[in-house]
């Protein structure tokens, strides 16, 4: 049904691919890494970039995965740069260490891709003690992204190329706990509702990117951050979903975007000249779009960048 879909004055919309929004686009010389890659719209994404000429390093946490998705990558595209490297978002410790070992292949770093993600899973703490879904999807990309933050100015300023951090989030930040961030009890299992806690960490996804931009335009740094809701598509991130939400998201299924669709927006973001020198926005079937007003809240934006520069400090 993704056919039936229109498109706005870009071109681009619900129904676009990967491959329709990076046709005609060289992105041989750049550098991309991709959290989540082995997988859906990770692992489709890095194919896109990889087939554009991008040298693209795919990071998860199952090696046996990756391996297979690089291979099943360089069957369909025998000249990519594919790599892969371990990584687990919900250890601090793992995120710290694939920081330090992709430092030490002393390569440029032209594109950060913040994609990977858990959706609704029961209360569960991570391996540093905190709610696993704030833990992953936010948590984790919070301080990979500072830990490799360095390393994409010092490219953007050697190759005149911008940088780019993009982050995905997802419509379901509209569905978040009053206030937006459960303040001092995230980690309580007491009040816990799993949809809440997504929303919440995908709220996190947003304001992350809103403040990052804010301060990278402050220093006159060349690089951008945005942050994307990719659509509705059928992938594992699914697997907790059940019950009658789960009947209704299969029931539903052929109204859903397929894979190259859904990757369509975090390609846009990265790759495509219209977004140069964009920072700070929402994108939502490759076009700006408006989130919550708690993801327009600037101070709600600064109270957990603190939060997080303090959990990721001490963790």
């Amino acid at each position: 049904m993704a056919w039936l879909w229109g498109k706005s004055a870009n071109g681009f919309g619900a129904s676009t691919t990967a491959e329709e929004v990076t046709e005609g686009i060289d992105a041989s010389g750049r550098t991309v890494v991709l959290t989540g890659g082995f997988k859906g719209i990770g692992v489709y994404t890095a194919r896109t970039l990889a087939s554009r000429g991008a040298h693209v390093i795919m990071a998860g946490r199952n090696m046996t995965d990756g391996t297979a998705a690089r291979e099943a990558i360089l069957k369909d595209f025998p000249q990519a740069k594919v790599d892969i490297m371990e990584l687990d978002l919900a250890s601090l410790d793992s995120v710290r260490a694939f920081a330090k070992e992709f430092s030490s292949k002393d390569l440029p770093l032209n594109i950060l891709i913040n994609n990977a993600g858990v959706m609704a899973c029961p209360f569960q703490l991570s391996k540093d003690g905190y709610e696993l879904q704030f833990a992953t999807n936010h948590l984790g990309h919070f301080l990979l992204t500072n830990l490799l933050l360095d390393k994409l100015k010092a490219t953007a300023e050697s190759t005149g190329i911008e940088g780019r951090i993009v982050n995905l989030s997802s419509a379901a930040h509209m569905w978040t706990y009053r206030g937006g961030i459960r303040w001092g009890k995230i980690n309580e299992e007491e009040g816990y509702h799993k949809w809440q806690a997504y929303g919440q960490s995908k709220l996190a996804n947003i304001c992350h990117a809103k403040e990052l931009a804010r301060r990278l335009k402050e220093e006159g740094a060349n690089v951008t951050a945005n942050s994307l809701h990719p659509g509705g598509i059928n992938t594992d991130l699914h697997r907790h979903v059940g019950g009658i939400l789960g009947a209704a998201v299969r029931l539903v299924g052929l109204l859903r975007k397929t894979v190259p669709q859904g990757a369509a927006t975090t390609c846009y973001v990265a790759l495509h000249p219209n977004v140069k020198s964009v920072s700070g926005e929402y994108f939502v079937d490759c076009n700006i779009a408006q989130p919550s007003s708690y993801a327009k809240d600037a101070e709600l934006a600064r109270r957990l960048w603190d939060l997080s520069v303090e959990i990721t400090s001490k963790s």
